[in-house]
Parts: C-alpha cells; sequence; structure tokens
C-alpha cells in the first residue's frame, strides 16, 4: 500500500489537529478537506465473544475489556484511532444492557450518537440503522448528493497497528467513497486462513488522491484450505475484515433493493429518532426486522452491481477471536512460554506453554502442559488448549441448552 502525507485531520468543530504522516519515497497526495468533513464514523459494538467465555459475557462482552495489555478497553481504543479523522462524529450502535458502560469508556461521546439497540439484530440492522439516522439528519439540514454524509463503520472489538497506516487507507476510503462508491477496507493476507471471508480484487480504480484503490470483482464465502491457499498465492484476495465507507444514500438505495423489508423498518425507525415517538417506534419496529449480515444485504449485491471499490490495509489486523489470539497479542506478558494476564495473577509454572487469564486470587499452578488455556474466573473455570480455543464456543452453547445462563 502505498503510504502518503499531507490532508488534514479534524477536531469535531472541523479544525486542524495535526497531520498524520509516514516516511515514504512516493508522490504526496491531499485528501480535499470537503471529503473528511463528510466523514462520520460508526462503531458497531455488539456481539458477546462466546469464544472468550468466561472472560467475555452477555454483560460485559470483549470490546469493553483490555485484552491486549495496552491499558484501554477495545473499544475506547477504536474511538481513539478514528478520532483524529472524523472528529467527534462518531456514533456507537449497541445493546441497550451496554450503553452505560459505553458512556463510561467514551465520555466524549454525544448522546445523540448513542444508539441502542433492544436486541441484536445482526450487522445489517446495526449499520443500517447508524446510515439512516444520518440521512434522515441530512434531509433535515438540507444536505443532499455530494454534500450528504459519508460513513464509516468499524467494529469495536479489533485489534489494529500501526495506527498510521490505518487512518491512512480510511482516508483513501473517505476519497474514493465521495466518488459514489461503497469502499472496503481488505486486509492483505498473512496466510491462508479459512476463518475470514475474502474479496477479490479488479483492476485499479483510477481516484485522485486514493492511489491504492481498486475494483471489487466479488466477495467470497470462507473457503477450505486448498482454496484459501489458491486465493493467498494468487495476490488478488484480501481478508474482508468488514470495514466500510459509504455515502449514506448509497447505502440505503442497495440496502432497500437487496432487503426491502429491513430498509422500511430502519427509514420509519430514523424518522422518529430524537423525536417524542422514538421509543415506541424502536419498541414496535425493532423486533420486526429481518436478521441478516450487512455483506449479504448490502456488500455483496454492490459488488455486484460493480459500486465496491476496495483499500488494501497493510496493517496488522486481529479480531481477537480465541484465546490463542489474547496469547499473540500480550508478548510482554510472556513467562517463559506462558502469557500471564490479570491484575494480581498468581501463576506458577514448570515446563509449560500456554496463556492464563486470572480474575481470583487463586494460585495457578501448571507442570508439564503445553500450549494449555486457563481462564480463571470468580464463578467459572475454563480449561483448554490453544489448538482447541475456537471450541469454546461450543460450551457456551452447551451451557446455554442446560439452562446454565448465570455464568453467561
Amino acid at each position: 500500500m502505498t503510504c502518503f502525507t499531507g490532508y488534514s485531520v479534524r477536531s469535531g468543530s472541523g479544525d486542524t489537529l495535526g497531520r498524520v504522516t509516514s516516511s515514504s519515497n512516493s508522490t504526496q497526495a491531499s485528501i480535499p478537506p470537503s471529503a473528511l468533513d463528510r466523514f462520520h464514523a460508526v462503531i458497531p459494538a455488539g456481539g458477546v465473544g462466546t469464544r472468550l467465555w468466561p472472560l467475555s459475557r452477555a454483560g460485559a462482552p470483549k470490546f469493553l475489556h483490555d485484552l491486549t495489555g495496552a491499558g484501554t478497553t477495545l473499544i475506547r481504543s477504536t474511538y481513539e484511532r478514528l478520532l483524529p479523522l472524523s472528529g467527534h462524529s462518531v456514533m456507537v450502535v449497541t445493546g441497550e444492557a451496554h450503553g452505560e458502560a459505553v458512556l463510561g469508556q467514551i465520555p466524549e461521546l454525544n448522546l445523540e450518537d448513542l444508539v441502542l439497540e433492544p436486541e441484536p439484530k445482526d450487522s445489517a440492522a446495526a449499520i443500517g440503522l447508524a446510515a439512516a439516522i444520518l440521512h434522515s439528519r441530512d434531509v433535515a439540514a438540507g444536505r443532499t448528493g455530494s454534500a450528504g454524509t459519508i460513513m464509516g463503520s468499524f467494529a469495536a472489538d479489533h485489534v489494529i497497528a500501526p495506527v498510521q497506516i490505518f487512518r491512512d487507507a480510511v482516508g483513501q476510503a473517505v476519497v474514493t467513497a465521495a466518488t459514489d462508491k461503497i469502499v472496503t477496507i481488505g486486509i492483505k493476507p498473512t496466510h491462508p486462513s479459512t476463518g475470514f471471508g475474502y474479496i477479490r480484487t479488479g483492476e485499479k480504480y483510477q481516484v485522485a488522491d486514493a492511489p491504492d484503490a481498486h475494483h471489487v470483482i466479488e466477495f467470497v464465502e470462507k473457503p477450505g484450505e486448498q482454496i484459501a491457499q489458491e486465493y493467498v498465492a494468487s495476490g488478488d484476495y484480501l481478508w474482508n475484515a468488514g470495514m466500510f465507507v459509504a455515502p449514506v444514500s448509497l447505502l440505503l438505495d442497495h440496502l432497500a433493493a437487496a432487503e426491502p423489508e429491513l430498509h422500511a423498518g430502519l427509514t420509519e425507525i430514523a424518522a422518529a429518532w430524537g423525536t417524542d415517538h422514538q421509543a415506541e417506534t424502536l419498541a414496535r419496529v425493532w423486533p420486526t426486522l429481518p436478521k441478516t449480515a450487512i455483506d449479504y444485504a448490502v456488500a455483496e449485491p454492490a459488488a455486484d452491481a460493480g459500486d465496491v471499490a476496495v483499500i488494501p490495509g497493510n496493517f496488522t489486523w486481529d479480531d481477537v477471536g480465541d484465546f490463542a489470539a489474547i496469547a499473540r497479542l500480550n508478548p510482554a506478558a510472556q513467562q517463559e512460554n506462558m502469557t500471564v494476564l490479570g491484575k494480581k495473577p498468581r501463576v506458577y509454572s514448570e515446563d509449560s506453554s500456554g496463556v492464563v487469564v486470572s480474575e481470583t486470587q487463586r494460585v495457578v499452578a501448571l507442570i508439564g502442559v503445553k500450549d494449555i488455556v486457563v481462564v480463571d474466573t470468580e464463578d467459572a473455570l475454563l480449561v483448554t488448549t490453544t489448538d482447541h480455543a475456537q471450541s469454546v464456543k461450543q460450551a457456551v452453547e452447551a451451557l446455554k441448552a442446560k439452562g446454565d445462563s448465570d455464568v453467561l
């Protein structure tokens, strides 16, 4: 990816905070201020993170934890990554149960930009509602066409570095979206993963100030091992990290075409947003909305229509999908091949390797065990291996089926 310098980043009022810079001998390009002035970041903060149970639970999902030893929660880190680009134009969409905790993590958040879902409805409803609310504000303010909001959706629980390269990619995505495209930021694969969807890239998309933009040919579902190896070897595929930047009007047009029932419901809710009818409308309409992912509802059909572009992201990216990821993201916490996390962990390890997360004062002694995962909380204990870390979700489902919801 070409890193470039020279565009201003904003505060909430549009003032310049500084410059995002990186060393490169490539031609410099500048992002027109009008593009970033239209940018509004959206942070969907949903999902429990069942593969991180019992650390992550319904009442305290993974985005409310510091899983990297950085001293900040994942959602706070996400907010701070976006702040220089969006200023205080940031919206968070999360569950009703997490509203207070989110405000505790982001006290600067405007209350009108905290959108609380009565129940989970998957990413198309969450991101679609954010787009519908932002579009409703545009209409009320007389902002139409090229003056309308460009929104960028970035999950609350991803770990990204270096931040400068991420911001460069987002800046290019905003400029590209301003040409009336839905833009995704694809991650350059580091290995043939079967756990991610892929984006098949096409020819370069000639956009001033976005030298890395390419057309998207198609989105591809999670492949098998052989196909994944072919994708990575070809150099034509990127991981789909679920990062989307688009004019809200274009996103809603595609949603209306592919999911008219969902679009109609979100439009009705957005029309009542901020009025005395907001609570009643949300409570009545939200439960009726179909559940589907934004990839199926918008990205895939838009790509088929030729309306999607991609910016390759050459930054490290991790969705912290299991405890093996936590070990990978916390090298500083390693003690002789054992990653130990917790405020005051009491762990004894001899001839062992793996990861221990301790939220109690119990002593955890490990002798002669390899690649082990131990998560010790006040009311639940998990013992598995890094090879089986993805299977924790099955344990959560089994506990739920047994009625042991008190620990979930």
